[in-house]
């Protein structure tokens, strides 16, 4: 059985050896599906919402109207620190790719119940354009 679960932040990021647009400083509404695959439990459910929602909330918050910048963009991170913005320094380019991985990685740390086999993200940088990730438990 598969269950999932959306949520929704906007972060600012900028690809700094990138060749176009993205090499500027912008920011996007992303949309992540968070979706786990199991057995159904004793209870009817393969894992309550509400669990999920415990688990993946203060990783969005962490992140939601935050700057994600790349450890090595110096000048960013200079910058940020002097206005007193929220950011979040990684240790990756933040494609959306990349932000998905991170995001699956910081999720599997949590203790997911024993009767989940896999968990799949799925973020949505636009409306049309999207990153995906499985990890099998």
């Amino acid at each position: 059985m598969k269950i999932a679960k959306e949520f929704n932040w906007d972060m600012g990021h900028r690809l700094p050896e990138h060749f176009g647009k993205c090499k500027n400083i912008h920011g996007h509404s992303y949309r992540m599906f968070v979706e786990l695959e199991g057995e159904v439990e004793p209870t009817g459910m393969v894992m309550d919402y509400y669990d999920l929602k415990n688990i993946v909330r203060p990783i969005v918050e962490k992140l939601d109207h935050s700057f994600m910048v790349y450890k090595e963009d110096i000048e960013i991170i200079d910058f940020l620190k002097k206005v007193k913005s929220k950011h979040v320094v990684v240790d990756f380019q933040s494609t959306v790719e990349n932000i998905c991985l991170y995001m699956l990685t910081e999720i599997t740390k949590s203790s997911l119940p024993a009767n989940i086999k896999s968990v799949r993200v799925r973020i949505f940088e636009t409306y049309d354009d999207y990153a995906e990730e499985v990890i099998l438990l």
